[in-house]
């Protein structure tokens, strides 16, 4: 077995972008494009990992966190030795702290060291010849799924053909007309049977706008609500809406400190909670967050809409803690995602299995979306 001790020969992130013939439309934007920014670590050995930052908004964000990968945080790791991928994540989070502040940019920064732990674990794992979900403690290979990004328009159409490629549980966006929404809802749950099938609203409403609209939503039998009101408002709005709501309340890719999930799980509000590792944390911190999140009874299920490396990496992360969550991915066309998920691509009866192969199990070939790449 290899040595835990390595030195970083290289650090690097690339990024992509994928015009979309049809946007991504969520209730607070509409995405033209889909971006990608993997990570790239390479040891003294030539073992290499592989990571992905978070990237989707504003659309510009994707070259800026690159940027700040390879002129600002690469540095700080190349030449140095790397005995765990936990104390490099600390090291760079720390180093950054004032940086992060006086930019007033905490959240690229995050971003970009989330991408470089996954890639650090990656290498690690491999270095160590265990699949990633294996050395964190996981015993199945197999986690279930769910197909995600399903737009307003044209919902059922979505769902059936995600349906035919294997999925049997479905997210839908609202927060648009009550109507459409009800309407897109009523055709997914006739499309999914007594199967599962949650909403995500994306932060639209009000208190006040989703008191009044919870009651309708009640007949759909929803696993979760997710994000009805936005991630920062007053707690007590949270709790009123838990008082009231018919369903389980989800959130989680908007919550960025240890103290915001701690509070999380302490208290019924959420019933699903759902960190995204390449957003805020890596596996350096989501990865003990995670057992935590069932330890408190609720429902981990890792948030992801991005690339294929940090979907594959969230797939890894749910298979080592177990529980009874669902993987989000997302059924938009994206060659950015399909052809570097590995077994995540292949659904069958609404799960998928990891493979043995060491680390997140699988070398991308980036000569395919070459042409897709800005920076």
């Amino acid at each position: 077995m290899a040595s835990e001790n390595f030195s970083v020969r290289s650090m690097a992130a690339l990024c992509y972008r994928y015009p979309l013939a049809t946007p991504v439309v969520t209730s607070f934007g509409r995405m033209l494009s889909r971006p990608a920014v993997f990570v790239r670590a390479e040891d003294e050995d030539g073992v290499v990992g592989w990571g992905e930052a978070w990237s989707n908004f504003p659309a510009t964000g994707a070259e800026h966190r690159a940027r700040l990968i390879n002129e600002v945080l690469a540095s700080a790791l190349v030449g140095q030795r790397v005995d765990h991928p936990a104390r490099a994540f600390e090291t760079l989070t720390k180093g950054t702290a004032v940086l992060a502040l006086q930019s007033g940019e905490p959240g690229p920064f995050a971003q970009a060291i989330a991408g470089i732990d996954l890639a650090l674990w990656d290498l690690y794992a491999r270095r160590r010849k265990q699949p990633l979900f294996r050395l964190l403690g996981g015993l199945s290979n197999k986690i279930n799924v769910y197909a995600s990004g399903i737009n307003p328009d044209g919902a059922a159409r979505t769902a059936e053909a995600a349906a035919d490629r294997g999925h049997r549980a479905f997210k839908l966006k609202v927060g648009f007309a009550l109507d459409r929404d009800l309407a897109n809802l009523s055709a997914l749950r006739g499309i999914v049977g007594t199967g599962m099938l949650a909403a995500d609203a994306n932060q639209a409403w009000s208190v006040e706008q989703a008191l009044k609209i919870l009651p309708r939503l009640g007949g759909f039998s929803l696993r979760w609500l997710e994000e009805p009101i936005s991630a920062d408002r007053p707690h007590q709005e949270w709790l009123t809406l838990r008082s009231s709501a018919p369903m389980p309340l989800a959130a989680g890719e908007n919550i960025t400190s240890r103290e915001e999930f701690q509070r999380a799980l302490t208290e019924d509000v959420l019933g699903v909670v759902q960190p995204d590792i390449a957003k805020w944390g890596g596996l350096t911190i989501c990865a003990g967050l995670a057992k935590d999140i069932l330890k408190s009874g609720k429902t981990f299920c890792p948030h992801y809409l991005g690339g294929g490396i940090g979907l594959l990496a969230s797939a890894h992360l749910l298979a080592a803690t177990g529980g009874d969550g669902w993987l989000e991915v997302d059924v938009n066309n994206n060659p950015l995602r399909e052809g570097f998920c590995g077994p995540v691509a292949t659904v069958t009866e609404g799960a998928v299995a990891l493979s043995d192969e060491a680390g997140i199990g699988m070398a991308p070939d980036l000569s395919s979306i070459e042409r897709y790449r800005t920076v």
